[in-house]
């Protein structure tokens, strides 16, 4: 039995997604679905059962009544502009450490997401050595709520038996619920359909032209393939980089939108505000060479085989995976 937690969210449900094109429904989903309408990601999705997130834990910390071959662990609060630390600190470090402790304790494989927002402003680069989680600045108290549970697990020497995904800039399908936490692309999607124009923000850094800033902007269904690469090969272990491995402007991406809207480009260029600009990255870019080193050789698509696919066949006709 696979175990998802978050597994209504973005990426959780993709993974379902994904796991059921490959012919498996032995899979049990974690979540809370609150007031929002996540729980339309799970509507064409084959699962065994669903467990509420609280009851899970419950479960987790008095013994599963049910056989577990692996925990894919999505569930966190993933708002990079969340103020509460505790909630942040709730969620995304105690939760992951009740989980890694249980699957280890029980040879129970463990896949968790950190986040490529642990690299703070890049200026140690995005390499993702499991010892170099120690000395990550994150900008934000998500990134360190993430970078934290990095570096409890390299303490307590259980980092090489798990795996930890550093997701990047990842966009696609099922992120319709994610308010102010959405891709770009489907910001400027709405944006394009309401107004015929995109509001992209100006450069305060002298490196780099307005629209020029920088990001590393991966695919869903990339996403997914890479992190599930390591379901199978359970030697490979540590911490990875998932990205496109290519970093990429804001106006290449809103380009690629118009291009696959068949729209000539109307970009306007806005102020960076003051309360972004301390903790806005100007560059981001995975290093992919231990994930490859892992095994994993599938083609990445590029940014514009991904935002033409989501714009396609996904945005402009308002389906979820699997419809």
């Amino acid at each position: 039995m696979i175990v998802i937690t978050g597994a209504a969210g973005f990426i959780g449900s993709a993974l379902i997604w994904r796991l059921n094109q490959l012919g498996k429904n032995n899979i049990i989903i974690v979540d809370e679905l609150g007031k929002d309408e996540k729980w339309k990601n799970l509507v064409n999705l084959d699962y065994e059962d669903f467990i509420n997130k609280h009851l899970f834990i419950e479960k987790i910390e008095s013994g599963l009544d049910f056989k577990v071959d692996a925990i894919i662990h999505m569930g966190a609060n993933s708002s990079t502009t969340e103020k509460d630390a505790d909630n942040l600190l709730d969620n995304n470090f105690e939760y992951t450490k009740k989980l890694a402790l249980y699957c280890n304790n029980n040879n129970v494989r463990f896949i968790y997401a950190s986040s490529a927002a642990t690299y703070g402003d890049g200026s140690l680069g995005f390499e993702d050595n499991n010892e170099k989680c120690k000395s990550l600045r994150p900008l934000n108290m998500y990134g360190y709520s993430k970078n934290l549970f990095d570096i409890w697990a390299l303490k307590k020497n259980i980092l090489d038996k798990i795996v930890g995904i550093k997701y990047f800039n990842v966009f696609g399908p099922n992120e319709y619920h994610k308010a102010d936490m959405r891709s770009v692309v489907h910001k400027a999607f709405e944006q394009i359909r309401d107004t015929g124009k995109v509001k992209l923000f100006k450069s305060r850094n002298k490196d780099y032209k307005d629209g020029e800033q920088k990001r590393d902007f991966v695919y869903v269904k990339d996403a997914v393939d890479m992190t599930l690469h390591f379901l199978d090969n359970k030697e490979k272990n540590g911490l990875f980089n998932v990205g496109s491995g290519k970093a990429r402007a804001w106006n290449d991406l809103v380009n690629a939108l118009f291009q696959a809207l068949g729209k000539k480009p109307n970009i306007e260029y806005i102020d960076l505000p003051d309360h972004l600009a301390e903790k806005y990255q100007y560059f981001t870019e995975a290093k992919l060479d231990k994930i490859k080193k892992a095994g994993y050789t599938q083609k990445i698509s590029s940014l514009e085989e991904g935002v033409t696919d989501y714009v396609k066949n996904y945005l402009v006709q308002g389906k979820y995976l699997g419809m």
